[in-house]
């Protein structure tokens, strides 16, 4: 049984296109979780990539939301109107030398990853070779001075090093009680980007301050994001914050098993309701994964 007078979870949407149908799944699962009591459940706009995020997107995510009945008590939250607070938590990252500066572009690392050695088997091919990590003080200055772009790279052993426990528990209430280790966080993770010219603030950190800020007890997402959550903890642990319970469900598919995704153009709220189903009907067919008819 939930306690419903301390239970607050959160669908937080990046509108960098229209609700699809795969995510109404995902936000139809938080909002009965939250046994549909809206100072239970909260919007967050996650729309920190500005140069894919549009408002145009936004006004029709939160008009499909509601269109299927799902409420909320309080305005969104829109992470791009706090890229001062995600600053200043990188400003104390920064004071803990936790984070250094990356000036490597997407070339540059996969010809350092494709000239090691060790590559492609010691490490998930993804992961970042720590090239920038041996760079001086006098060297970063030099080239922040000449302009050069960079990102802010979280040193994760430092990071490591900087935590009490070398184990950190989270439940996942879907896969039990889960332990995020410094094997997990070295070998397939790394030292992630926090930070970059493009985008002010990563998801990783901006989802953990405002999931603490919110006062977020429950996340229910897809098990896309399972393994950010290890990076997730860790940053808990870091800033201080507390750790919500986590849900991680399997992702919404087709027959075929094919993802219901943006990336994937999985069909749209929008489109649906075009068609003149209603929201009822819609909510049926989800939650009794009784959606191919729609696919045809």
């Amino acid at each position: 049984m939930i306690n419903t007078s301390s239970f607050k979870t959160r669908f937080a949407p990046s509108p960098t296109g229209y609700l699809h149908l795969g995510h109404a799944a995902s936000a139809l699962k938080i909002w009965e979780q939250a046994k549909q009591i809206p100072e239970n459940f909260l919007v967050r706009i996650e729309d920190i990539d500005q140069t894919r995020c549009l408002s145009e997107y936004e006004r029709a995510i939160l008009e499909d939301l509601d269109w299927l009945g799902i409420k909320w008590s309080t305005p969104p939250r829109r992470q791009s109107e706090h890229f001062e607070d995600y600053k200043k938590l990188l400003n104390f990252l920064q004071s803990k030398e936790l984070l250094y500066p990356c000036f490597c572009t997407r070339k540059d690392i996969e010809q350092e990853i494709a000239n090691s050695p060790s590559a492609p088997h010691s490490s998930p091919a993804h992961l970042y070779p720590g090239t920038c990590s041996h760079i001086s003080k006098d060297q970063q200055k030099e080239l922040i001075e000449k302009g050069t772009p960079f990102a802010l790279r979280l040193n994760m052993k430092n990071a490591i090093e900087d935590i009490s426990s070398k184990i950190l528990t989270w439940t996942d209430l879907s896969k039990g009680d889960q332990k995020t280790t410094a094997e997990i966080l070295m070998k397939d993770h790394g030292d992630i980007v926090l930070a970059r010219k493009d985008t002010p603030a990563s998801y990783h950190l901006c989802v953990t301050h405002d999931d603490a800020l919110q006062d977020i007890t429950h996340i229910t997402r897809g098990d896309d994001l399972f393994e950010s959550t290890h990076i997730h903890r860790l940053l808990q642990e870091l800033l201080g914050y507390p750790t919500p319970q986590y849900n991680h469900h399997p992702l919404t598919t087709d027959k075929s098993g094919r993802r219901l995704a943006k990336r994937d153009k999985s069909l749209t709220i929008r489109e649906i309701r075009k068609r003149g189903i209603s929201a009822n009907d819609l909510k049926n067919m989800i939650l009794h994964s009784n959606i191919d008819q729609l696919l045809i």
